[in-house]
């Protein structure tokens, strides 16, 4: 074992389990030959080959594979890895039934729960040695749902399993990540030691050819982590890929040889065409085609209907439920729906009754039919398996994929299939998203129908039947130099600069979106969102279609991720978040409907609290609580007397109990809405700039946002020397376990060190001790959040001040009396010596995701100067926080020159990441 002691104890002395061993512990069957016989490939050449498997056959096994290699690999010395610690699964659609998630959510559980002597044990063992800290898990499992409040792993040195779609990693890897705080940490994330496995990677063309391309743009760059796992190792996984990648990996005689992959590959799909009727009626011809196929079925049946634009779904959806109404089981997926509303309807497709689950009993009777309308977020990745399907007319891979739906595991010898061609809406332009493509598709089914009318296409059929795929994929710009320059700038980005979205999805192609969340209470400009967006609230919906929507201004998140600001509908940007009121609908069960008018619940207050504003509880509750409300905000009485604190908490209590005697708002279940209110308590919290509220019992974290709340707060204070000493062990733990180089480790340490020095200015020093009771420097204050402003502003503090500049600007004092440090660094050369120097320098300085490449000065007037020890010397600098430190840029080009640009923030996220963990109370004092 490499690093520390086994911080389980379970499982370690175990000898390593083999891929088989492991799948079964993991799965609780055998895994097919070609899972095997890939495990057994990827370990003896220590790389991926594309894989070429059809869909249906098991293809999630690649991640088991993925996190098995790397436990293999951890009794290694880290230098020597050639494992990522990161396993990417990208897909180019959202997924809403995403087993794909739930099979690595449940490997996770079963590591985490592993108990010795056990196969699993002794995986969790060998992978929580590869991380920092007696906290660390086997393995994280992270889901990237949207553009807002992301998660990123624990540190990097942390195994994790990260699912996301192809804008969301691509946008990442770029340095402009959708919903990052930190797109430097992001990128590194990314960036390095990275395993990408690419599902349906025919969907995605451009973002291969991308992760090829970005070493060139820093062909002299220093690999820290050695060839392997300096950049994004890109595994393709698709049956109807390009011939261009080389020889995939199949299936061979041993597969062909197995019953149940036998039974798959021929399971029967008997297809008929369908050519009548009009453009445009689309709608009208796939809804018939359903009713069709279900009047002729012997029982309750399932039908999978597939529309190439989210239009045509809801169109065919609303046809369909006037035509059965509440004698079918009815769903409408599409990619834009809320979680709260995805989980829902994930839950009844996957319902193991009444849904269509691929492992759902095959005999058991339905009591309706069980009709599930969707876009191609159905195509990919979702385990479901049908009895009918009815598909719009599409290209090649996309029928391929639709096919995958019915009959997937080859259980129901009854299964049909309509395929709905109708002409181009405008006469010679083609079809929407294929192209010329569906007329080449129609005339290769035709030319293969049989003597009933129909061409039957099992999976070791269809490949033969369709030929080649002919779609066109859309040109990408080339990635030069200059422009990731400009992206590499997350401080302060230029602008005009050029839009990432072309560079993974093409120039004809990108998918320029926004997201829209709903709330009860939308702040005027100026002021601050509370809750804070997350992800799990958002809609991603196209941009065209938000600004044909919406005529007039609209309210939208600042680049703070805070602030709300108001603009014109025809200046929003991709990427840009907008904030509606909950009242205005747009969203219904189904997710974003521009024809909804209903009022749409608002996600964010569960688990936080509730908006004590007069408009927005009458709107929400149909009441009037304006005096209440003014009473429990300390307002005074009508006599002008001040209203004091128990008149104050006896108003705040009944403006409770009238909520909770209110009835159940529009948009929300009667239960949801009886388990909020029952949360509640009457305590009043107040923060500055932001909506005052009454918190719940037990509040959820939220999420930290990078330029407001400092973490600098905490249950209790802690000591300057304290904090930056287990940070700095930390860090220099995490740079250890990834594999970097000695004197890299070294420098990362002192930086975790030093990294909040500044903070011994007296004003901030006063800030984070009010009361003025610390006898040491404080790192960490206690000071309640609501507290926070009024405290930055009576110590003196200018508003929006950095105190990693002044922590810079005093390591820049000690390096020049302490030229020669440390015990690695006076080992290098000269001209090295002067590259840690310079990394020490920006490390602490971009601490908080600043200084890329410069921190903006704030007005600030202070003569003083601020005294502080670095490693046991007197050092002092002037306080001034107006001052620029003009020096970063250039330190910032050749640093990224050295170490390239995703080499340095690798380097960044090591300090980042230790000073979070540390901050959150995680051990920065692991044993050796």
């Amino acid at each position: 074992m490499t690093g520390i002691e086994n911080p389980r104890g379970s499982g370690g002395n175990q000898p390593f389990p083999t891929f088989d061993e492991f799948y079964r512990a993991m799965n609780g069957r055998e895994p097919f030959p070609w899972q095997s016989r890939l495990a057994d490939e990827v370990a003896a050449k220590e790389t991926w080959p594309p894989v070429g498997v059809q869909t249906g056959l098991g293809k999630t096994a690649c991640l088991d594979i993925a996190v098995w290699w790397l436990a293999s690999q951890a009794d290694r010395p880290p230098a020597g890895r050639t494992a990522p610690t990161r396993i990417w699964w990208v897909v180019n659609r959202r997924l809403l039934v995403d087993s794909t998630a739930e099979h690595a959510e449940k490997m996770a559980d079963a590591l985490q729960n592993a108990s010795a002597p056990t196969v699993a044990a002794t995986v969790a063992d060998r992978l929580c040695s590869l991380a920092v800290g007696p906290e660390a898990v086997p393995l994280q499992v992270i889901r990237l749902r949207g553009g807002l409040a992301s998660r990123t792993p624990t540190d990097p040195s942390s195994p994790a399993i990260i699912l996301c779609t192809l804008p969301m990693y691509g946008s990442r890897l770029l340095f402009r990540g959708y919903g990052s705080k930190l797109r430097a940490v992001d990128a590194a994330m990314a960036g390095t030691d990275s395993l990408v496995l690419l599902d349906e990677a025919h969907l995605a063309p451009h973002l291969e050819k991308l992760v090829g391309a970005l070493p060139e743009c820093t062909p002299n760059a220093r690999l820290l982590l050695g060839k392997a796992r300096s950049q994004p190792l890109l595994v393709p996984l698709t049956a109807t890929g390009d011939q261009d990648r080389g020889q995939p990996f199949e299936l061979d005689a041993d597969d062909e040889a197995h019953p149940v992959v036998r039974q798959r590959l021929d399971a029967a799909k008997p297809l008929e065409l369908r050519e009548r009727g009009k453009a445009g009626e689309g709608p009208r011809q796939l809804a018939e085609a359903v009713h069709d196929l279900l009047r002729q079925a012997n029982a309750q049946s399932s039908c999978v209907v597939i529309a190439n634009t989210p239009k045509t779904a809801r169109d065919t959806f609303d046809r369909l439920r006037k035509q059965y109404g509440d004698k079918a089981d009815l769903l409408l997926l599409t990619g834009r729906m809320r979680e709260r509303e995805a989980e829902r309807i994930r839950d009844r497709v996957l319902d193991p009754t009444l849904g269509i689950a691929a492992n759902r009993d095959a005999n058991l009777p339905r009591p309706r039919h069980f009709v599930v309308v969707a876009t191609q977020t159905l195509e990919v990745g979702a385990d479901v398996d049908a009895e009918y399907l009815v598909t719009e007319a599409c290209g090649v891979r996309a029928l391929t994929q639709r096919l995958g739906r019915i009959n997937r595991l080859g259980r129901y010898g009854h299964s049909r299939a309509i395929y709905v061609h109708l002409p181009p809406p405008k006469a010679g332009a083609g079809w929407p998203i294929y192209g010329e493509e569906p007329k080449t598709v129609l005339q290769r089914l035709q030319g293969a129908l049989g003597q009933d009318g129909t061409v039957d296409l099992p999976p070791r059929r269809i490949a033969e039947v369709l030929g080649p795929p002919g779609d066109q994929h859309s040109h990408a710009p080339e990635v030069l130099p200059g422009i990731l320059w400009e992206w590499i700038k997350t401080t302060t980005p230029p602008e005009g600069e050029a839009p990432v979205e072309p560079y993974f999805s093409g120039i004809e192609g990108p998918r320029y979106a926004v997201s829209l969340i709903w709330r009860v209470h939308v702040p005027e400009d100026g002021e601050r969102l509370w809750p804070r967006a997350t992800d799990r609230e958002a809609v991603d919906v196209p941009l065209a279609e938000v600004r044909q929507v919406f005529k007039e201004d609209v309210r939208r998140l600042a680049d703070d991720d805070v602030t709300i600001e108001t603009i014109s509908a025809t200046r929003l940007q991709p990427g840009n978040r907008l904030v509606l009121p909950a009242e205005q609908g747009f969203l219904d069960e189904f997710g974003w409907n521009p024809g909804a008018a209903e009022p749409v619940a608002d996600m964010s207050l569960a688990g936080h609290g509730l908006p004590l504003h007069g408009e927005t509880l009458e709107r929400l509750c149909g009441v009037g609580l304006k005096r209440q409300i003014e009473a429990a905000l300390g307002a005074t009485d009508e006599d002008g007397e001040e209203i004091d604190q128990a008149a104050r908490q006896e108003a705040a209590a009944e403006v409770l109990a009238i909520v909770r005697a209110a009835a159940t708002p529009d948009g929300w279940d009667a239960a949801e809405w009886a388990n909020f209110v029952g949360t509640l308590t009457p305590r009043v919290v107040q923060a500055r700039k932001e909506v005052p509220r009454l918190r719940v019992a037990n509040p959820q974290r939220e999420p930290w946002n990078v330029e407001f709340d400092e973490t600098s707060l905490g249950p209790e204070a802690v000591s300057l020397a304290t904090h930056g000493a287990a940070v700095g062990r930390r860090a220099r733990r995490i740079a250890e376990r990834i594999g970097m180089v000695p004197y890299v480790c070294e420098v990362v340490e002192y930086a975790g060190r030093a990294h909040d020095i500044g903070k011994a200015e007296q004003r901030f020093q006063r800030w984070l001790d009010p009361e003025g009771e610390a006898t040491t420097l404080l790192a960490k204050s206690k000071t309640l959040r609501n507290r926070w402003e009024e405290t930055r502003a009576a110590a003196g503090w200018p508003r929006g001040g950095r105190h990693e500049a002044l922590s810079a600007w005093l390591v820049a004092a000690w390096l020049d009396q302490e030229p020669v440090w440390g015990k690695q660094v006076p080992k290098l050369a000269t001209e090295e010596q002067e590259a840690a120097r310079e990394l020490l320098l920006h490390l602490v300085i971009s601490h908080h995701g600043k200084g890329r490449p410069l921190v903006r000065p704030v007005a600030d007037d202070t003569l003083a100067q601020v005294q502080a020890t670095v490693e046991g010397v007197a050092v002092s600098a002037p306080a001034n926080l107006s001052r620029t430190d003009w020096n970063q840029p250039s330190r910032f080009r050749r640093l990224n020159d050295r170490f390239g640009p995703w080499g340095l923030a690798l380097l960044e996220a090591i300090v980042i990441r230790a000073d979070h963990a540390v901050s959150a109370g995680k051990s920065g004092l692991d044993p050796l």
